[in-house]
């Protein structure tokens, strides 16, 4: 029966990353520039004239590896941060990662003058870990890094740098708005040394993450279940966080504060293989990376002659899960009373 599973949930693996294959592929013949199908091709062998090399290779090629990791990533910390914190409602952003490195780039744009995407990306990754350090700082000062005091720091934390970053917005709009894309989750307008860097960043937070993913699953039997068991529990939600640090860190530098991803698409990946961990967190990325990849295509010709971002897509379809979620969390938590 278990090896059946095993085999089933393999199948529905592969099967994924087939349909994901097949999505990337479809995505090159998607866009606002009309390109012919023999064009794209032609463009993708080295061939073909200059205008479908441009759009193709520089543009669609690399846009649609960036929502791929942007997704995968996204969904991989939301996994981690919903095992972490206990709670199927968290998101990435609690650790305030898409908040500080939306401020560090307003800092970037706004006090240095930098206007270019591949200038700023430092900014963006080093606002996004150092203020999810420091939301971890303060809730191992208040209440011993426990989940509820990161919730808290997070939101609060989030709330207050968000503010001023509207602030800086508002107070000088014409400066500040060239970041309307970043800012509203576009995964257009990177290049592949960029992407590069940001995977580099992704690729330590997947490592990481991989080696504490045993020991909190067994923390969802509880703290002291898990020190019997031998789980140093400190040393675990400490990696699990900066797991999700780099991870949410990297993706929100290379496609902006993307919302709901990381909500979402692991009670997809529970649903599909259960509570196991390390399976969820398999279908996570793979889930993510496909829903982000799709949200762009649509975006690209939804609003003909320009384009709508990624994440204003996922937005619109994570608003409605998000309240589907909270009123089964409801529901069950009144069944439980009784």
């Amino acid at each position: 029966m278990r090896g059946d599973r095993v085999t089933g949930r393999v199948a529905v693996l592969v099967l994924g990353i087939l349909l994901m294959g097949a999505t990337a592929a479809a995505s090159l013949f998607v866009g606002a520039g009309h390109v012919a199908p023999q064009d794209v091709v032609d463009a993708l062998l080295g061939g073909g004239d200059a205008e479908s090399v441009t759009i193709v290779r520089e543009m669609r090629l690399p846009r649609t590896i960036n929502a791929l990791l942007v997704g995968a990533a996204l969904g991989f910390a939301g996994a981690i941060m919903q095992a972490l914190i206990g709670n199927p409602l968290a998101d990435p952003g609690l650790l305030g990662v898409n908040a500080g490195a939306g401020l560090a780039v307003m800092i970037a744009v706004g006090a240095i003058g930098l206007t270019s995407f591949n200038a700023y990306i430092g900014f963006a990754l080093a606002g996004a870990l150092l203020v999810s350090l420091f939301v971890y700082a303060v809730s191992l000062t208040v209440g011993r890094g426990s989940p509820f005091t990161i919730v808290l720091a997070g939101v609060a934390v989030t709330a207050v740098l968000t503010g001023v970053s509207t602030a800086l917005a508002v107070l000088d709009s014409a400066r500040f708005n060239a970041l309307r894309g970043w800012m509203s989750g576009d995964v257009a307008g990177r290049d592949l040394e960029v992407i590069g860097q940001g995977a580099i960043v992704i690729g330590v937070g997947l490592v990481v993450a991989m080696t504490v993913t045993r020991p909190l699953a067994q923390l969802a039997l509880g703290a002291d279940t898990a020190r019997g068991l031998g789980v140093a529990v400190g040393r675990t939600r400490l990696g699990a966080a900066i797991a999700v640090m780099l991870l949410a860190g990297g993706a929100t530098a290379l496609g902006g504060p993307i919302v709901f991803i990381g909500l979402m698409v692991p009670h997809l990946a529970r649903a599909l293989v259960g509570p196991r961990l390390s399976w969820a967190l398999a279908y996570s990325a793979l889930a993510g990376g496909l829903l982000l990849l799709v949200a762009d295509m649509i975006g690209r010709v939804v609003i003909p002659p320009g384009e709508a971002p990624a994440g204003l897509l996922t937005a619109i379809i994570g608003a409605p899960v998000l309240a589907m979620l909270v009123r089964g969390s409801a529901g069950r938590a009144k069944e439980e009373q009784r």
